[in-house]
């Protein structure tokens, strides 16, 4: 597992998305339409964790808050090499999840 210091350089670099913008995605029909399962998805919960990550000053920021942006790291990598959908990405269900995640592969 990464150390803090590459985590926080990595995490700064892929969540792109602002609080403000991330917030209004998750309150979206398209950010709660991506996800398996019942209720709400992993990666709804994620952007909520995401939230509460950003509003916290880096000194003052838990194990748990570590370990959820190494993960959020790692998904937003993962996913991105994928590439996505060959035709309309903007309105895909792979960029819907990533935006969850805090990452908008179209900025």
């Amino acid at each position: 597992m990464a150390d803090h210091d590459e985590t926080w350089s990595e995490w700064q670099d892929l969540v792109n998305m602002t609080p403000a913008a991330l917030k209004k995605w998750l309150d979206t029909d398209e950010s709660k339409s991506v996800g398996a399962g019942e209720g709400e998805s992993v990666g709804h919960q994620s952007g909520r964790h995401i939230l509460r990550i950003k509003d916290k000053k880096k000194a003052d920021l838990t194990e748990d808050d570590w370990s959820h942006m190494a993960k959020v790291v790692g998904y937003i990598k993962r996913h991105t090499a994928q590439g996505g959908p060959k035709s309309d990405k903007e309105h895909s269900a792979w960029r819907y999840s990533l935006m969850n995640w805090g990452h908008d592969p179209l900025k």
